[in-house]
């Protein structure tokens, strides 16, 4: 998000967040507080019933929890030290903000109250690390993804937050990444990956058909989440302005591109169109444009879009199947490699308008390209290592084979999706 000013986008703005003779802008306020709401309704509403309706129906509220605890964990570790590695002063990590000190009600984030930038950047970690879980559900503890949601995001969220966008400039490669390519696509992507590798296949896996839940809840899902993405780009401007409404409307084109390029490569394949098909491409268009959402003009987003739907649908229907991973609702696929895609082209189709004089191509794609190996390496490496920290607490991360059998809703939380 700061990327852009760093960039010597800083003429495009009104006001640069953080300035320090910042004056409240009640618009600017007033839009970041339904932003910020947008972005929620994101993990315990959109994500939860986007993951529930791909899940199998003995696992749907097993699923769905993971999404609500993970925004309920994500919460608390934010505002008690998560906001201070990332946005507190430090050049590997940030210091000083811990349990919000020093922050009140006057103090200010740029236009806005400070306390509302803190709850903003909190609905991102709470959605990274729930992105994360569509890649082990139906196999680990539920108890070892909390210790391990907590964990993530102190760990390894909130650090490479502070590289890309707190002011961290030790592993800053001034990538551009308006919205969190890097910080929460890719990273969540990579993560689920890796703990998907640890925790090994399911046990049927392969040999009976895994049929989603309900499709209708995986349509429905992926709407809310197009609709809470608005907040989550036009949002990252953190500003009521003229990049916000542009983010807005490129947002909404490459989630649309983003269904048209899966389900004609569905089509094209597999002779048919299916719906969640289209679902899965309408969230590969969001992650493909949210690096790119600040910068690029109507021409890169058609194309950003079209080719993440394209993207998601060959690493589902292809890629997966080479790299032999039970990575269970394809978050790497949909999130990291799509996300990989759209970082990349978001140096490459740049807006006239966003673009520095001193522009050059060349330099921004190794940038991005030292981010995005950044990101993969300390992720994929400190995941493995949070997610034994968080195992070793359990006794265990993955669930014993009976409870695997029966289905982690009635062996876990005594609830079935339906009572019929």
């Amino acid at each position: 998000m700061k990327s852009i000013w760093k960039l010597g986008l800083a003429s495009l703005l009104p006001v640069t967040a953080f300035a320090d003779d910042a004056v409240l802008n009640s618009g600017d306020t007033a839009w970041m507080i339904v932003a910020t709401a947008f972005v929620m309704l994101m993990t315990p509403a959109g994500l939860a019933l986007f993951y529930g309706g791909l899940t199998r129906s003995k696992n749907v509220l097993n699923t769905m929890g993971m999404s609500l605890i993970a925004f309920a964990v994500g919460t608390l570790v934010w505002v008690i030290a998560g906001y201070s590695i990332a946005f507190g002063e430090g050049d590997f990590i940030g210091t000083g903000k811990i349990m919000l000190s020093g922050i009140g009600a006057d103090t200010l984030s740029g236009t806005i109250p400070e306390l509302l930038f803190v709850a903003f950047q909190g609905t991102f970690a709470a959605i990274a690390v729930a992105i994360a879980s569509g890649s082990m559900i139906e196999r680990i503890k539920f108890s070892t993804f909390i210790i391990f949601s907590a964990l993530w995001i102190l760990v390894i969220y909130a650090p490479i937050t502070h590289w890309a966008w707190g002011g961290g400039e030790t592993l800053n490669f001034h990538e551009m990444d308006f919205a969190g390519g890097t910080v929460v696509h890719i990273n969540a992507g990579v993560a689920g990956f890796v703990v998907a590798m640890i925790l090994g296949k399911r046990k049927d896996h392969g040999k009976v058909a895994m049929k989603p839940f309900s499709p209708v809840l995986t349509v429905l899902g992926a709407v809310l989440l197009w609709f809470g993405w608005f907040g989550f780009n036009a949002g990252s401007q953190v500003a009521a302005d003229g990049v916000a409404a542009s983010a807005f409307l490129v947002t909404n084109v490459a989630a649309s591109l983003g269904v048209i390029g899966w389900i004609l490569a569905e089509w094209i394949v597999y002779k048919k169109p299916t719906l969640v098909g289209g679902a899965s491409g309408a969230v590969a268009g969001l992650v493909a444009i949210t690096p790119a959402s600040g910068s690029a003009g109507m021409t890169g987003a058609l194309i950003i879009g079209f080719v993440g739907g394209i993207v998601g649908f060959i690493g589902v229907a292809k890629l997966k199947k080479m790299f032999k991973v039970d990575d269970s609702l394809d978050a790497f696929w949909v999130h990291g490699l799509v996300g990989i895609w759209g970082s990349i082209a978001t140096a490459i189709f740049i807006a006239s308008y966003a673009m520095p004089e001193d522009y050059n191509m060349g330099s921004q794609l190794m940038a991005q390209i030292k981010a995005i190996v950044l990101t993969i390496v300390y992720s994929g490496i400190m995941t493995a290592v949070v997610y034994f920290i968080a195992s070793l607490v359990t006794g265990g991360g993955r669930v014993d084979e009976e409870t695997e059998q029966k289905g982690l809703d009635e062996s876990i939380h005594s609830e079935k999706a339906m009572n019929l």
